[in-house]
């Protein structure tokens, strides 16, 4: 049971008002985005550039699942596929934008249009943008019913499980105004949890369905990958070099030419790519270098 005891509470004294009402300062490192109201915020127009697909976004890892996917379907040979990728400063709070909201309501990274069809298509959330591009370019879905269902099973999983690893986990650890045990304990207790239900299924299966490398791993790949390779400056908190089996997988999926080319776009970090418009854009990059986190 909750200790009642408000004495006990985080602030000292702090008990829940009837009515919450909105305080803009406190919000820590966010406080200056996030709001209890969604809608656009001001007008401003999106850029459009020359290919099929135009994505707007940042190289979180929701933000890198998709231009993964589009560099591996690039790999493959799909022309279609060619995309502008516009960078998207979400401290600067330009997801709220009149443009951007038309494509996504949601206000956040990525959105993307497909402008190859007449009207044009707009997509928001990573997930569904992964399996409209894998059935339409008919690649990293597979079509056996047993191996389709579970890779949207690990998928779902992925949309449903990340929350609690970035916004717990990485929210109380990194960017909360101060450091509440309570949650950062809660949190990290899941995200092990997490990392441990992946290292032990990974023990058996060479890719997250077994021999398929899918839309599955190219979703799970940038958040995991993110936490075991030191995201938050929590490596050695959350002791991730127990997960060998994750860390053989992240080496595995890190020796593709579309994962070392996507997980580089909409980056800030020296030697990536704040944006992508042409394939030779990657001529000016080392892409052997090590994943961003």
């Amino acid at each position: 049971m909750a200790d009642n005891d408000p004495a006990n509470n985080q602030p000292s004294g702090y008990v829940p008002p009837k009515v919450w009402t909105w305080d803009k300062e406190n919000g820590g490192q966010f406080a200056g985005i996030n709001a209890p109201t969604s809608g656009a915020r001001f007008e401003q127009e999106l850029p459009v550039g020359k290919h099929p697909i135009q994505l707007y976004s940042l190289g979180t890892p929701n933000g890198v699942k998709v231009t993964i996917m589009l560099e591996e379907l690039l790999e493959k040979g799909h022309k279609g596929a060619d995309y502008d990728a516009w960078l998207i400063k979400i401290f600067a709070g330009e997801q709220f934008g009149s443009g951007f909201v038309d494509i996504n309501p949601n206000s956040k990274i990525p959105a993307m249009v497909d402008r190859s069809l007449d009207p044009p298509l707009k997509l928001f959330e990573s997930g569904s943008m992964l399996v409209y591009l894998a059935e339409r370019f008919g690649e990293f879905l597979p079509t056996d019913i047993r191996k389709r269902t579970e890779t949207m099973n690990w998928l779902m999983w992925q949309m449903g499980s990340a929350p609690f690893v970035g916004g717990g986990f990485g929210h109380f650890y990194a960017y909360a105004p101060f450091k509440i045990q309570y949650a950062i304990d809660r949190y990290a207790m899941e995200t092990k949890r997490q990392l441990d239900l992946l290292d032990k299924h990974l023990a058996t299966h060479e890719y997250m369905i077994g021999d398929a490398y899918t839309i599955a791993d190219i979703a799970i790949y940038p958040w995991y990958g993110n936490i075991v390779r030191g995201a938050y400056s929590a490596a050695e908190f959350l002791s991730t070099h127990e997960y060998k089996n994750v860390r053989r997988w992240l080496d595995l999926l890190g020796k593709r030419p579309g994962v070392q080319r996507g997980q580089l776009v909409n980056t800030s970090r020296e030697g990536a790519l704040l944006e992508r418009h042409d394939a030779s854009d990657f001529d000016k990059i080392d892409l052997n270098q090590t994943a961003p986190v």
